[in-house]
This record gives C-alpha cells, structure tokens and sequence, in this order.
C-alpha cells in the first residue's frame, strides 16, 4: 500500500498532463545573480530554452560559465542568500517552480525533476550505508516497503555495474573508489524514474567504457519512459551522439543555441568554434595541432562592456569591446550572440571543418568522404 503523502493537498505533477500551449520544462529569461562582499556576481543572466519529454538538451561550457547554477536553480538548491533571483522564471508543466514553497519542492525533488551531481564526493552521506541513502526517496516518492525499496536499490546498483550489488548495497561511501560513488548518484537520480532528468558531469569520474555505458544507460531509460534529460558538460564530444539540441554557455549566458546538427555543422559563435577545434579526435595528419581557446574567461563581478568573449576572440573588433551583440535568429531558431553572425562570407571563411562540410567538399570534387 502506497505511503499517504504528507500534503493530502499536494497533486503528483508527474502524472498530469502538460497544459495546451506549454512545454514540460521552461526557463524564460532567467537571472540568478550572487551578492558578495566583491560586488555582484552574475553567474546566469539570462538563460531562455524549452524542453519536451523525450529530448536532450546539451548544455556546454567552460568551469564557471553557469551551467551548474542554472541547474541548481531549477531544482531550488541556491541558497538565498546570497544568491537572489534578479528575473525570469522556470515553469514545469505549466506551473512556477520558483513559487513553490520548500515543502512543495521537497515533492519535485528526486521525484518528478532528479539530478546527478557533479562531486560524488561529497553528494553521499558518510554515516549512513549506500542501500539506506538509495532506498530513501523510493519509500518518500513511491511508498516502498523497506524490503521493496532494498530490493530495487540492488536491481539499480547492478544496472549502473556495480559487482556483487548483494553485498555492496550494505557498505558505506568511503568503501567505494570516486567511480563507483559517481555509479550510486546515477542510481540514486534514476530511482523514481523522473520526469526530467538533470546530468551535471555524469561520466566525469569514469573510464571510457563506463561512460558509453552509463550514457547508454540513460538512452535506455529515456526511450522506456519518454523522459527529458538536460546533460551538462565541458566537452562537445559527450553530446555529439545524444543531444537534441545544445546550449553553449560563456560567461553566465547562452551564446549560441541550436538543434545538434545546427551547433556541430553550422556554427556561428567563435566560441563553439573554439570548442569544436578543441574536441580530440583520431586524424591522420599528426602535424594538425589541437587547438586551444586561449586566456581565461572573465570575471563575472567585472564584466566586459562588449562581448563577453571580446578578450579572447581571435576575430573581435572594436565594435565587439565596445557593445553587447544582439541575438541572431535564422528561420529554424538557431541563434548566437555575434556582431557578425549575419555575414555569411566570415562564418564561411572562419568556422571550423566539420564531418559534413569535408563531405560536402568531397563530394563537389567527386572524391568520396
């Protein structure tokens, strides 16, 4: 028998269905600033982009470009203060989560939106054995017996390949090496099979056969259950083969958004090409450099007038230290912040060669690709 939940007036979202005209996840706008003794420090300014049940989104960038913050504050985890929403709002199924009362988000949380951390290190509480901490939101959420719950956290634990799940159920984090700790995260968030599925580094402390295996994993559970996930990463090569669509991030705001195709194909920011040309990649031609995007990304407290990425573009004029570019949009939604985007003979000459323009080119010359 199901556990009564402990707001007999709360209605599990999970289960309605998203109202006409709305999406299942909105961010419009969002602006979470940090008000410090430094000043104030604009970590997600904003951030706009829906999602739908069955997609993925990408959401890529360098260390302090947002990604994580606008995460944490979808789930309400921004602690306030000195964090203070400044604009925007998120919308889950038609309804504000940023107007939620604690108690109402302590029902989303795990259950309806879940969320892998990025540090397994210190996501897991040390006093308290794995099994109990996985066990824990299925018997809040689902209404699991003890023995139910246990049961389904070995069933978890085998699936993210951990060996000998029996036993290794009963141990505690500091028993388990920095990967396998990363594998019960994954377990933990995958428990309740979530609306929305929130990836904050998943694979980063796993080895390359684990990391297509947890991916695969995550494949898996979205094509049974339809879910959304939303996967944050440093790396374009982790989103190439799963991503819908990719947000690429710089300084706390989107700088180019577009479906996958459109980012790996067409770019139009000098910053996804920079992190296009930093992928690594098997090539025959050991002479060609991989390519870093130099200097360092900028003080969110001091921001630059212009550009934010005017510092370390190679192609920046003075118009891109002196203004803030508007978005442009091209007839699919594609859009990037760039003074230049709307000059199809300087994307042309400066982006990066793709899998499909070197095809395009081989073709025009009738070699094969």
């Amino acid at each position: 028998m199901a556990r009564k939940k402990k707001n007999d007036n709360w209605v599990e979202l999970k289960n309605q269905p998203v109202p006409e005209g709305s999406h299942l996840l909105e961010v419009d706008n969002l602006k979470m600033y940090f008000h410090t003794q430094d000043g104030v420090v604009k970590a997600v300014d904003g951030v706009s982009y829906t999602l739908d049940r069955g997609e993925t989104l990408g959401v890529v960038g360098e260390s302090g470009s947002g990604k994580s913050v606008t995460s944490l504050t979808i789930m309400g985890l921004i602690d306030m203060p000195p964090g203070r929403i400044e604009g925007g709002d998120v919308r889950y199924r038609g309804k504000s989560l940023l107007k939620m009362s604690e108690a109402e988000m302590q029902h989303i949380r795990g259950n309806d939106i879940a969320m892998i951390f990025q540090d397994p290190m210190t996501s897991l509480n040390p006093v308290y054995t794995i099994g109990r901490q996985l066990s824990e939101g299925m018997r809040l959420h689902l209404g699991y017996s003890k023995e139910q719950a246990m049961k389904r956290s070995i069933e978890l634990l085998t699936m993210v390949g951990i060996p000998n799940a029996e036993q290794r159920v009963k141990d505690y984090p500091h028993e388990f090496s920095g990967g396998m700790r990363q594998r019960v995260m994954i377990a933990m968030a995958l428990a309740c099979e979530p609306d929305i599925l929130i990836a904050d580094e998943p694979t980063t402390a796993l080895d390359v056969t684990i990391q297509a295996q947890i991916i695969e994993l995550m494949q898996e559970m979205q094509e049974k259950n339809g879910n959304a996930i939303i996967m944050i990463t440093h790396d374009l090569g982790v989103v190439a083969d799963v991503a819908d669509k990719i947000m690429v991030m710089y300084a706390g705001s989107p700088v180019e958004f577009g479906s996958a195709d459109e980012i790996f194909y067409e770019p139009m920011h000098p910053y996804t090409w920079g992190l296009i040309r930093s992928i690594p990649k098997q090539i025959k031609d050991k002479k060609s450099p991989l390519t870093p995007i130099k200097g360092n990304p900028p003080s969110l407290v001091h921001a630059p007038k212009g550009c934010p990425f005017s510092p370390r573009c190679p192609y920046a004029k003075d118009i891109c230290h002196q203004k803030k570019p508007e978005p442009f949009y091209t007839s699919t939604g594609h859009y990037t912040k760039c003074h230049f985007a709307n000059d199809p003979d300087f994307i042309k000459r400066n982006q990066p060669p793709t899998s499909r323009s070197i095809k395009r080119e081989a073709a025009a010359k009738g070699g094969e690709a």
